[in-house]
């Protein structure tokens, strides 16, 4: 082996072989059909190891050693093979140019810190003040208003939104730009797909500092759909999924249209049995020979379900016993969500739960007619089970009344319920302690037990009351309105009362016993339980009573009401009622004035006092004044036994307000059965304001055919509508 650095080279970039006879170390290469060239006296020396080492300078091993002195370039360096390289010359002393004049600015030392200028450099950009520079424009859009999208144009405009106002000409042109985006994206929802919009800037004449920015959209051809189809697996009925997509051929291709239809599937599939159906992302190939799109949907409808159990998770309010009291289905049922929804929002409305989820989950068992049984999941956390209501009015002749209440929903679980309830007000003392348990045995059936004592001073009767009873109801909900609706219970009243003594001639107290079992019986096809605005309501009210006042005398009161509501258009509403009572088997003077029929008030005839229609007091049992003068006015009602009312309303709501003009009749009858003479008239105009939980009524009426005593102005003021 050849030592290293002695080694000849081959290959292509190696030497070439020397001539002999070279003079002065020279060498020529010589190539096929080439003339000979001479060598560089450089060329191919290659230096041994041994004499390369030799000539570094030795280096010390101390790392912290000062650096040698470098020879001098006049001293002759040792002679090699290679040829010596001459070094520059050293330039004489006194031939370097003068240096340059230095700039007396620059000479002079630097100012303090503390006394440089730290406020930034103010840009355009940071300009806000008034004086800012700022220009003018108006904007004009072309070709969208055909298409019926000027408004919803004008709605996302970003020249629109800058109020034609601007920084400078470059920041319209970007709004415009924008504004082309706009409009091509807005003539796309409707199936122009070849639509193009171009801006342009240009001077308003004789207006230098104004300019117009006009946006031209084209929209060009109309592309409808061809081929419609659906990748979906077998369903029940077949073509389930086609037959709620609601799109046909030559439909145009809007977006509003299509994703309309695709909502359709993801609604109605789960109300027919396929809860967990996924509508996939639709493809839409456009053809621009024929102007049509082909449109393919895969929808993934999973597996077709039946109702199974109920699965109680988390806090749990209620047992799975009672979470069965609430579905409006039975296991077995073919899924729908709509009876999911249901069932969430009746457990909702108990107000029992903080949160609350009902979700359905796969078993993998299978169910009837060839589903999959979906259990649902109840994911359940406790609420705040205590609440404070209150309420207040004001009734000429009734006075004001201020009601409050305590409730503790879930006291008796499951949602066994205690009501106290507080009435304080100028004509009316009371209070009740009341136990009620929703959803006893069954959705929306109600059972309550209470006892309640109560003062009530009116101009027909001062009176002392207890009373216990019982109740239970099937009611309707605003979650669930239901057509037929009935409560029945048993009431024991004992009552200390003022009433007329006609063989006296003047007011005796007299207590009565009495006992009732009063029914209610109600068909409604309204459509709101607080604010109806069309379809009728008809009540029965019927209480087979018994007074006991030094004998035992039975006999029934009944009331038979009828309220419609027809809608005249959105904003107005005619709601008329009549109503018609009596009391059979009984002589007036024999029942406790608390249970005769009186008419007037706010929610009877308007116009007139609280319980002033009716049969009075004789005149005789009058004591005239100083003067010798009998006031009139001062005649107090006794009641009857028999009433009729009619009202007309004009319900007319413009937002959260309504006027509600209205015209009442009726009048309350010492005889049996009510009679159509004698009817007192009150008219008037009330104001509202709508709440979520109902109208807020304030009535101002007067009667139309007075008596002498009746007042020439009532007011009323109460929550929800008079009928």
């Amino acid at each position: 082996m050849a030592k290293p650095g002695t080694a000849p080279a081959t290959g292509p970039d190696a030497p070439k072989a020397t001539t002999p006879g070279g003079a002065n170390g020279t060498v020529s290469t010589s190539q096929v059909g080439q003339p000979s060239v001479p060598a560089d006296p450089t060329d191919n020396v290659i230096v041994p190891d041994a004499e390369f080492n030799a000539a570094l300078p030795p280096l010390s091993s101390d790392l912290n050693a000062p650096l040698e002195p470098m020879p001098r370039a006049d001293v002759e360096a040792p002679t090699t093979a290679a040829p010596a390289i001459t070094p520059a010359p050293i330039v004489p002393a006194g031939t370097l140019p003068p240096p340059a004049v230095v700039d007396a600015e620059l000479a002079q030392p630097l100012n303090p810190l503390s006394t440089a200028d730290t406020v930034p450099l103010q840009t355009v950009a940071d300009i806000k003040d008034a004086d800012a520079p700022e220009i003018r424009y108006e904007t004009v859009v072309r070709g969208l208003e055909p298409l019926g999208l000027d408004d919803e144009f004008k709605s996302l405009s970003a020249l629109r939104e800058g109020h034609g106002k601007a920084g400078n000409a470059t920041q319209v042109n970007a709004r415009a730009k924008e504004d082309e985006g706009l409009a091509v994206r807005l003539m796309k929802s409707l199936g122009y797909y070849d639509g193009v919009a171009v801006s342009t800037l240009e001077n308003v004449p004789g207006e230098p500092a104004k300019l117009r920015a006009i946006v031209t959209a084209t929209p060009g051809r109309l592309y409808k759909l061809d081929q419609i189809t659906v990748n979906a697996g077998p369903t029940v009925p077949p073509n389930l999924v086609r037959e709620q997509l609601p799109l046909k051929t030559g439909d145009p291709i809007e977006a509003a249209r299509i994703q309309g239809a695709e909502a359709n599937v993801s609604l109605i599939l789960p109300q027919r049995g396929y809860p967990f159906v996924k509508v996939g992302e639709r493809d839409i190939l456009l053809d621009d020979e024929t102007v049509t799109g082909d449109y393919t949907l895969p929808v993934d409808t999973g597996p077709r379900s039946s109702f199974g159990v109920l699965r109680p998770e988390g806090d749990a309010v209620f047992d799975v016993e009672h979470l069965n009291v609430f579905p409006r289905f039975k296991q077995g049922d073919l899924f729908d969500t709509r009876k999911r929804d249901d069932l969430r929002e009746a457990l909702v409305a108990t107000g029992l739960f903080d949160t609350l989820a009902v979700e359905p989950v796969r078993t993998g068992q299978p169910g009837p007619d060839g589903t999959e049984q979906v259990d649902l999941v109840v994911r359940q956390s406790k609420g705040p089970w205590r609440s404070l209501a209150g309420s207040a009015g004001y009734g000429t002749g009734e006075g004001v009344k201020v009601e409050g209440s305590w409730t503790h929903r879930n006291l008796f679980p499951p949602e066994g319920a205690l009501v106290l309830t507080a009435i304080g007000g100028t004509q009316q003392q009371g209070a009740s302690a009341t136990f009620r348990r929703q959803n006893a045995g069954k959705r929306d059936r109600s059972f309550s037990a209470g006892v309640a004592a109560n003062h009530s001073n009116y101009d027909a009767f001062d009176a002392f009351t207890g009373t216990a009873f019982v109740r239970w109801a099937y009611d309707s909900t605003p979650i669930w309105q239901k057509r037929f609706t009935y409560a029945f219970g048993a009431e024991l009243t004992g009552t200390n009362e003022s009433v007329f003594d006609f063989t006296r001639n003047e007011r005796v107290r007299r207590t009565y016993g009495i006992a009732a079992i009063p029914a209610q019986a109600v068909w409604d096809t309204s459509d709101d339980l607080l604010n109806p605005t069309k379809g009728y309501r008809l009540k029965l009210n019927l209480s087979p009573e018994t007074s006991v006042q030094g004998s035992v005398r039975p006999y029934a009161r009944t009331m038979i009401e009828g309220t419609v509501y027809y809608p005249v258009s959105d904003s107005l509403v005619i709601a008329g009622r009549a109503r018609a009572g009596s009391i059979f088997g009984i002589d007036r003077d024999d029942i406790a004035p608390s249970r005769r029929y009186y008419g007037g008030g706010g929610g009877s005839v308007r116009g007139y006092g609280f319980q002033r229609l009716g049969p009075f007091e004789p005149v005789s049992s009058l004591v005239p004044n100083e003067d010798g003068e009998i006031d009139i006015g001062d005649l107090r009602p006794v009641g009857g036994r028999s009433i009729n009312e009619f009202a007309l309303e004009a319900r007319y709501r413009f937002g959260n307000f309504g006027i509600v003009p209205f015209i009442d009749a009726g009048n309350a009858y010492e005889s049996t059965f009510p009679k159509a003479s004698d009817l007192r008239f009150g008219a008037g105009v009330g104001g509202r304001f709508y709440t979520n939980f109902g109208p807020m009524r304030v009535d101002l009426a007067t009667p139309l055919n007075p008596r002498p005593g009746d007042g020439k102005i009532a007011l009323y003021v109460s929550i929800g509508q008079a009928f």
